[in-house]
């Protein structure tokens, strides 16, 4: 077992009620987004997450005057005079992520360059970042490989571009935000992400001064100006880690009210939960979320892009499953690696088997391509606790869940991991009556 370890007594439900702030994968790039200007910009409803203290310190390695009222969940943001920084240092303060490719259409249209050191992330799939560099060289960006990554340059400023994405990817499509807005022309995305997250975005890039028009057909044209000015914002609420912690309220027989949690961008999810058989009350400032008693009911689940069932919603949803009658289906179509979690949840008592066909009838990315990417969870089966060890992001969470939920001691491995998406997690716990201890390794 690697890094800090949380030790668990599961079997207790989770009652009470926590707050949730900005999301995990708007916060980010609207802090990018910043850059597109030398003026003062304001984001409010902050989390404190492993990902805004990275592009913090970004920010900063490239000459920007960055402040965080971090109790308050305040960004101020002045870039001022940017610089690019040494390769290195990019590396040291990236790590994993893999926001600095998104760095590089602010840069080029204000520095003409940008490095985009080796990317990381969670291994949850292939997410090839061919897409975004061939954003950028249609606009006139140059590439050279070098040691470090690449080196993009722009010694002719960006111009506007056709630009059909085949599949509707998040990053691709705000790679294409970020570049067109100061590009010369206009930009017509096609095939383009629609999430919640991507229209905050928009919303952001508008309050700045951006031309941006949004059609039913995924199509996003984006008409380049000359200049942008600072922006004041508040970020939309993170739907990942309020289904999360409805998920725990589920398993576990609990009861959670998450202050914050919109019923809008969660419609998807909020249907499911309730064919399941848990219940939700939507209030002006949250939603509440408890498990009803009685048997819980299993059922067939698609991922899909929004407005689907999002794929950050799977894991957490498959412990619920395994406490549900019969046998459940879930065919992932958004991400190939996405089962790998389950291994832990049978050492732990579950039936779940993965299959490399497609067990739905939705579209799928990778169905001829020999991943293991459905799963059939038979239910209700009883977890009890074991030694597991946090493999990504969202299964981690889901691995504590499903440690939550189980009778006995779990003990769970490599949980700085769950620090890059959920604010405050072991004071949330606490807060919920779970019975956890941190453990330095």
């Amino acid at each position: 077992m690697a890094g800090d370890i949380l030790r668990v007594q599961g079997g207790k439900p989770l009652r009470g009620e926590i707050s949730v702030r900005g999301a995990k994968n708007f916060v980010s790039k609207a802090m990018v987004a910043s850059l597109l200007t030398e003026e003062t910009s304001v984001l409010r409803n902050v989390p404190l997450i492993r990902d805004v203290d990275v592009v913090t310190q970004l920010l900063r390695a490239h000459g920007v005057e960055v402040e965080h009222d971090k109790q308050a969940g305040i960004l101020t943001i002045t870039p001022g005079k940017l610089r690019l920084p040494d390769p290195a240092e990019i590396n040291s303060v990236a790590g994993s992520s893999r926001i600095p490719i998104l760095f590089c259409g602010p840069l080029l249209h204000v520095l003409g360059e940008a490095i985009i050191p080796d990317l990381g992330g969670c291994h949850i799939g292939d997410r090839p970042v061919d897409f975004h560099l061939a954003v950028l060289e249609d606009f006139g960006a140059e590439r050279h490989e070098k040691e470090f990554g690449l080196h993009l340059q722009a010694p002719r400023g960006l111009t506007a571009r056709k630009v059909h994405l085949p599949y509707p990817s998040v990053g691709a499509t705000e790679q294409t935000l970020l570049a067109a807005v100061r590009a010369r022309g206009v930009t017509e995305l096609t095939g383009a992400a629609v999430e919640p997250e991507i229209m905050d975005l928009i919303v952001v890039l508008q309050k700045m001064g951006a031309l941006i028009t949004v059609d039913t057909d995924r199509t996003i044209y984006i008409e380049g100006v000359e200049r942008l000015h600072g922006f004041r914002h508040t970020a939309l609420a993170d739907r990942i880690e309020a289904g999360s912690w409805a998920c725990a309220a589920l398993a576990t027989k609990g009861d959670i009210t998450v202050r914050g949690a919109r019923q809008e961008p969660m419609m998807n999810f909020l249907n499911v939960f309730r064919k399941i058989g848990g219940q939700f009350d939507i209030y002006d400032d949250g939603i509440r979320f408890w498990h009803p008693g009685g048997k819980l009911h299993s059922l067939p689940i698609e991922t899909d892009v929004h407005p689907g069932f999002m794929t950050d919603w799977q894991q957490p949803m498959v412990v619920a499953l395994t406490q549900a009658e019969g046998v459940s289906i879930v065919h992932e179509t958004v991400y190939e690696n996405r089962f790998g979690f389950t291994r832990a949840l049978n050492q732990m008592g579950a039936h779940i088997q993965v299959y490399r066909e497609c067990l739905g009838s939705k579209r799928c990315r990778f169905g001829r391509e020999n991943y293991y990417h459905s799963a059939v969870i038979q239910g209700p089966t009883a977890l009890k606790g074991a030694d597991i060890e946090v493999p990504d992001l969202r299964g981690g969470f889901s691995h504590l869940i499903a440690a939550l939920a189980a009778s006995g001691e779990s003990n769970v491995a490599g949980i700085d991991i769950i620090n890059r998406g959920y604010e405050h997690f072991m004071q949330k716990l606490f807060q919920l009556g779970a019975q956890v201890e941190k453990i330095s390794a």
